[in-house]
């Protein structure tokens, strides 16, 4: 564990979360506050949610994975895809940028323009029952495309993960704003809560959904439909970070050879 959190890589990773989601949080709410002279509509909301998603992928996927998202760090740690450590250092980094992402929209967004900062709640009368459903159903096609667009064992054509991902963002957003405002991810939820000091007796919600939607996501992809091929040990080692895999592990050995044969 001490190896994984003390390497650069993953220092890079983590300011990559925080980064990321502190720029689709900025893009995200921004496209949904309520301007005087024109309101915004469901789809606008939808694609520049999607957008951000897309183009945040595409920038970060390489460094930290661009998770972005509590809910899909949770479920890659539940589909052993990554370790304890990394998770909730993930998680940290991402409400962290979310809080500001929301604090730098609070402060260049005019006073009649801020509403509640487009901070997530129950519409149409939706019951925190329906509510968790409908979160659950968001997340989990939302995860099941993260997990089957990334997986390095597929061998057909994926396409573009980023731009799937992407449409999977715009897809919950077009269903889901009529009943919850669309969370699909607690630090989208959490930060501006926090800035505008607003949790409301239904923001549980916006955790315990996406949660358990991006759980169930990776418990059917990882464990049923795709299961890894892996022994108990390589589990563990992935759990406590001290996995390498193979193309890991020939690397090594390759800078290994290369050093000898240069050294007198």
């Amino acid at each position: 564990m001490k190896k994984e959190v003390c390497a650069i890589t993953f220092a890079r990773a983590i300011l990559a979360e925080f980064l990321a989601t502190m720029i689709f949080v900025f893009f995200g709410l921004g496209s949904a506050l309520k301007w005087p002279s024109a309101l915004p509509s469901v789809l606008q909301i939808s694609m520049a949610f999607g957008l951000a998603i897309g183009t945040l992928v595409q920038a970060f996927g390489h460094v930290s994975g661009a998770h972005i998202n509590p809910a899909v760090s949770i479920a890659l740690f539940v589909g052993n895809q990554i370790s304890f450590l990394r998770t909730v250092f993930y998680v940290v980094a991402q409400l962290v940028g979310a809080i500001a992402g929301a604090g730098i929209l609070y402060g260049v967004t005019p006073v009649n323009a801020r509403g509640n900062l487009a901070a997530n709640g129950l519409n149409n009368n939706t019951s925190t029952g329906q509510a968790v459903v409908v979160e659950i159903i968001l997340t989990f096609q939302l995860a099941m495309c993260i997990f089957a667009s990334t997986d390095s064992r597929r061998r057909d054509n994926v396409g573009s993960p980023a731009l799937s991902i992407g449409l999977s963002v715009t897809l919950g957003h077009l269903v889901g704003i009529y009943f919850t405002g669309c969370s699909m991810n607690p630090a989208r939820s959490f930060g501006p809560a926090v800035i505008m000091n607003r949790f409301t007796a239904a923001h549980w919600v916006f955790w315990v959904g996406p949660i358990c939607g991006g759980i169930l996501a990776a418990l059917l992809y990882y464990y049923l439909l795709f299961p890894n091929s892996m022994n108990m040990s390589e589990r563990v080692a992935i759990v406590k970070g001290t996995y390498e895999s193979e193309e890991e592990w020939e690397e090594k050995e390759e800078r290994k050879k290369s050093m000898e044969m240069t050294s007198p």
